[in-house]
């Protein structure tokens, strides 16, 4: 695990970056990223951010370290932490400088960020909270790069350009249907598809039945304007509702033969058994006392029994615990797409408004008489334009047409998206621990070993052929 910890700066920005920047620490500045600024101009970046804000807070930067226990992680992979640490808790809104230092015994990143973010204009509250919030995305980092590396090619999300390009075709449509597909075939009810659905990022309407329900359902990907029906006429007749919602039972007929769930009771006598876990009766405390063990073995068997009725049956456990796992996945890959868009969307918004607020000076540098004295007074300003420049250019877009209102806009559909995609992602993943933890209570009950576990599979498929 990383130790992490932050403080305020309240003057000298350039100080601060040129030190964690110095090529001796950073191995001649290979092991330094920045996002929404560049590293020789940060100061000035942070400058233009923080006069768009109205909050007095006299904080002009933050100075977070994140280090790592000697001989932990490489240089390359813990300059990765840094940067997904960054991303994670600055979420694509704050402009941030972030370098690797390998001059001491330990390997630690220093990542400084602007106090003001660039797309709301608010200061970063620095408290507890935030802290505890820091610790935590730092832990789950490094329990994730202790399993497995972030490989080098693998598929990002799409840039702006490639977005808004995206958005002229029609490509998207047989991406919907993909995902449709997708969704029919992992689901085992029209409801659990609708959710998958959902997870993937639409927005679903008119997807009841009934005298009072939409006649056709509608999908609308949230960086679309809007809504296409589920219509013979716009998607095709296998992406109505109702084929749809036949798609899913006749799937569930040929994978196998419906059978009788065991009852469900509509008022557990006890709801909170099915959520404790067994007692181990061989302590001795219970060897020693034959009526403690009869209360044990009772509470046990009432345990086992209410994730039994809740379930009804070990196999249609396991199908639930699919279903919900395969939400659960889809959800998040889509949330990590949709954060590397706002990523993405978030510095072409800072660098656009940097461009529009200081084209005026460049304009009246062109013009000016004496552009060295032009130069020395407006010094910052023309600097900020260059660089916003440069970077659109970079990304492919011509400052001259950009939208900033549009940019917005766009921007802040994608956050709605990622909110709700954070909520199914965190059910799903709630819902699945659940589930889990049920089937290991039935396991422990019934002595199931792994082996016994997948021959009652076996025996299972074969009397569902029968």
């Amino acid at each position: 695990m990383a130790y992490t910890k932050i403080h305020a700066i309240t003057a000298t920005v350039n100080k601060a970056v040129d030190y964690i920047c110095n090529p001796a620490k950073t191995d001649e500045g290979i092991l330094i990223s920045s996002y929404g600024c560049s590293p020789e101009t940060a100061a000035y970046d942070f400058k233009f951010a923080l006069s768009k804000t109205s909050q007095s807070s006299p904080n002009k930067a933050y100075h977070l370290i994140q280090s790592f226990l000697p001989g932990e992680v490489s240089y390359k992979e813990a300059h990765q932490i840094g940067v997904e640490l960054a991303d994670k808790l600055l979420e694509g809104k704050y402009s941030y400088v972030v370098t690797t230092h390998i001059d001491k015994g330990h390997v630690h990143n220093h990542i400084i960020f602007c106090a003001a973010d660039n797309i709301n204009h608010e200061k970063y509250h620095d408290c507890k909270k935030t802290y505890y919030n820091i610790r935590n995305l730092s832990d789950t980092l490094c329990r994730e790069h202790e399993l497995s590396v972030i490989t080098p090619g693998e598929k990002r999300g799409k840039t702006y350009k490639e977005w808004q390009a995206g958005k002229n075709g029609s490509a998207w449509k047989e991406q919907l249907k993909a995902d449709i597909d997708e969704a029919i075939k992992n689901a085992e009810t029209y409801e659990d598809c609708i959710e998958l659905i959902r997870a993937k990022g639409y927005e679903i309407k008119g997807e009841d039945f009934g005298e009072k329900a939409h006649k056709f359902i509608s999908f609308r990907p949230l960086d679309r304007e809007r809504f296409i029906r589920g219509s013979a006429k716009s998607l095709g007749a296998e992406y109505t509702k109702e084929r749809i919602k036949e798609r899913i039972e006749e799937k569930a007929l040929v994978k196998d033969k419906k059978r009788v769930p065991f009852p469900v009771r509509k008022k557990p006598i006890v709801k909170d058994y099915s959520r404790k876990n067994l007692i181990d009766t061989t302590e001795e405390k219970f060897t020693q006392s034959p009526s403690l063990k009869h209360w044990a073995d009772i509470q046990n068997l009432k345990i086992a029994a209410a994730s039994y009725s809740q379930a009804g049956s070990i196999a249609e456990l396991e199908k639930q615990i699919a279903a919900k796992s395969t939400l659960a996945k889809t959800a998040r890959e889509s949330l990590v797409e949709t954060e590397r868009q706002l990523k993405d969307f978030g510095q072409v918004l800072k660098y656009a408004e940097q461009y529009k607020a200081n084209h005026i000076y460049h304009v009246r540098y062109q013009k000016s008489k004496d552009k060295d004295a032009y130069l020395r007074r407006h010094e910052t300003e023309l600097i900020l334009h260059d660089g916003a420049e440069n970077m659109l250019k970079r990304f492919g877009i011509n400052p001259k047409n950009i939208d900033v209102e549009k940019l917005r806009s766009d921007y802040n559909a994608l956050y709605s998206k990622k909110q709700a995609l954070q909520k199914t992602y965190k059910a799903a993943e709630k819902e699945t621990a659940d589930l889990n933890r049920k089937l290991d209570t039935l396991n422990q009950y019934l002595a199931r070993t792994p082996r016994q576990q997948v021959v009652d599979k076996k025996i299972d498929k074969d009397t569902q052929s029968l």
